[in-house]
């Protein structure tokens, strides 16, 4: 299976963080939540998923930083 670049995840929870903020208003329209359904979908086609939760998940854990190891010095000699 093709996985998504991981900047194109981060952009799409941030996309979906903010459109879920605006579908709580009482003042939504039609067109934030048609975006937010857009959205979730994209979520759920780049991660492979096929609900909105489990799209969550599997994009988070793909945007996670590696933990890298320390370095331990060399000796030179």
């Amino acid at each position: 299976m093709l996985m998504a670049h991981p900047a194109v995840l981060r952009n799409l929870l941030e996309r979906y963080d903010a459109l879920q903020l605006l579908a709580r208003s009482d003042a939504v329209d039609t067109y934030v939540h048609r975006q937010l359904q857009d959205t979730a979908y994209t979520l759920c086609v780049s991660t492979g998923t096929r609900d909105i939760g489990a799209a969550l998940l599997a994009a988070r854990e793909q945007t996670r930083p590696i933990p890298t190891a320390p370095r331990t010095p060399t000796a030179v000699g």
